[in-house]
């Protein structure tokens, strides 16, 4: 049983293998096929990519197919059902432990090679996915863009909780207010407000969630600075500032909480709910508050309704 998920080139034999009995399969049938091949583990075959959009194996065997189908090793007759060629049993034979893209580059380069499928326009070898070298060869080019994507979060979370910690306390308590409220929490007619700067009682914002305010979300937010954990005495107040006013309420900090504060808030009656700096930070990007979109980009692939 392999310890790790195979590369997108790691596929290619495995699922000439499954497709070299000749009969045509629908690409969600062979796919299991082909993780069975390898071996997968029921982990595996569960790992998603980090958009969440697709399993992990699935992509992988997807670019596969794409290459060996654009190289010839392939083909495909009607729309989603592939089928092998005489090129992809050489593959086969010629390569029966694994062969990775620049293996079959090069066979279409030779002249001498038996593999005369290869030989394609250069138009034709502009359309076939490659690989750039300063890139991790493991991962197909969809999780190289998510991967990205990830660092670039990253890099904009760390940022965001800096640029928080220099603000006043009043900005923050705003944010928060802005954050949930983006979250959905307020519904289309309720509203966020926060509370005056003294005497609020341990409450630095409270969100109607309707028109009345008979459904409230209080809110407690605290600016800290990394090093600066929140320990158990601080959730014991807010607890303490809920006592005839609410059953629940959201706790957040820029800093992080002691494992003493989180086993208290788990265990108090009073329904508390813990967001530390990192999980902050991911909120507000992934719900726009704080932030911008500063370029889009497109993954493409084939329209199979237009050839069909």
């Amino acid at each position: 049983m392999t310890d790790e998920m195979p590369n997108w080139e790691g596929f290619m034999i495995p699922t000439l293998r499954v497709l070299s009995d000749g009969i045509v399969r629908h690409w969600r049938e062979f796919q299991p096929l082909v993780a069975d091949q390898v071996n997968l583990t029921a982990e595996q075959r569960k790992e998603l990519l980090p958009s969440g959009s697709q399993l992990k194996y699935e992509n992988r065997i997807g670019w596969g197919v794409s290459f060996l189908t654009n190289v010839g090793a392939l083909a495909r007759p009607k729309r989603g059902h592939y089928t092998i060629t005489d090129a992809g049993r050489q593959l086969i034979d010629m390569y029966p432990h694994g062969i990775r893209e620049r293996d079959i580059r090069e066979l279409g380069e030779d002249p001498t090679s038996p593999i005369r499928v290869y030989e394609k326009s250069e138009r034709a070898k502009a359309a076939v996915p490659r690989i750039r070298d300063d890139v991790d060869e493991s991962m197909t080019p969809i999780e190289q863009v998510q991967q990205g994507i990830e660092r670039i979060h990253d890099d904009v979370a760390a940022e965001l909780i800096d640029r928080l910690q220099g603000k006043e306390p009043g900005f923050f308590e705003q944010a928060v207010v802005d954050l949930l409220l983006a979250m959905g929490y307020g519904g289309t007619t309720g509203s966020g407000t926060v509370t005056q700067l003294s005497n609020d009682g341990g409450i630095d914002g409270v969100i109607d969630q309707d028109v009345l305010g008979l459904n409230r979300v209080y809110i407690q937010a605290k600016r800290y600075a990394t090093d600066n954990v929140v320990q158990r005495p601080d959730i014991q107040g807010f607890v303490g500032a809920l006592q005839g006013k609410a059953d629940s309420g959201v706790f957040i900090t820029t800093s992080r909480f002691s494992e003493g504060a989180r086993i208290y808030a788990d265990a108090v009656p009073t329904r508390i709910i813990l967001i530390d700096g990192n999980r902050l930070s991911r909120l507000m990007i992934r719900y726009g508050v704080g932030v911008q979109v500063r370029e889009t980009f497109k993954a493409i692939e084939i329209d199979e309704d237009f050839f069909a």
